[in-house]
């Protein structure tokens, strides 16, 4: 079994959490109140800001030239391609760019991102992998899991949603951050490994915490 095999199946519980979440199973049948998409596309769009920002300490602490470019390559398409499709997207929700840089994130958003951040600031590239790599294994399996079920009919811009992480494109990424993660897995000694295996939990609960998120529209109490 290999090392990202392993962390998944430590997080099995929180998958089966997160895939069942009713926000998620909202996206796949059309029944998920648009109000509660718009907010998770307002505190997505928060969220890939910060995304990028640990994607170049990612690329700075690349420890060949080959995964320092690669992470180069993904921080160039999440800002240049991947934000501006982003509006696009929220445009059709009637959300223009200026909302979405004017929103406040929630305190999941805050947290999530500050884990992150201080992770890519502070760890390994190892530990850097492993906290990112939830996100990318998890939108695809929702992606691909939601898209066996079929489209809603109800909701073609849900249907857009799932078809994106549900290409061979975003499993492609998924499986390169994986796999990388294998490999630096199998190099790393027993408290290295113990370290990616907290971020990769820790990541995989804030994952599920972002649908929770969106599901109550979160707020700040004060």
């Amino acid at each position: 079994m290999s090392f990202s095999e392993l962390l998944w199946k430590k997080a099995e519980p929180i998958w089966q959490k997160t895939l069942h979440h009713p926000f998620v199973q909202g996206i796949g049948d059309g029944t998920l109140e648009v109000d509660k998409f718009k907010f998770y596309i307002r505190q997505d769009y928060i969220f890939l800001v910060e995304y990028s920002r640990v994607l170049a300490l990612a690329a700075a602490k690349g420890s060949d030239l080959a995964t320092m470019g690669k992470f180069a390559e993904l921080l160039h398409a999440t800002l240049n391609t991947e934000m501006a499709l982003h509006r696009g997207y929220a445009e059709k929700f009637g959300i223009g760019r200026n909302e979405l840089e004017q929103t406040k994130p929630a305190p999941t958003a805050v947290a999530y991102t500050r884990h992150l951040l201080g992770v890519a600031a502070l760890g390994s590239l190892s530990e850097i992998v492993a906290s990112l790599l939830p996100c990318q294994w998890g939108y695809c399996e929702i992606g691909s899991t939601l898209a066996k079920q079929g489209e809603p009919k109800n909701q073609p811009l849900y249907g857009e949603w799932i078809r994106t992480y549900a290409s061979p494109e975003f499993a492609a990424l998924a499986q390169w951050i994986r796999a990388l993660l294998d490999s630096l897995g199998e190099s790393a000694g027993a408290p290295e490994r113990a370290r990616m295996e907290e971020c990769f939990l820790l990541s995989a609960r804030y994952e599920h915490a972002f649908w929770d998120m969106s599901w109550r529209l979160e707020a700040w109490p004060v």
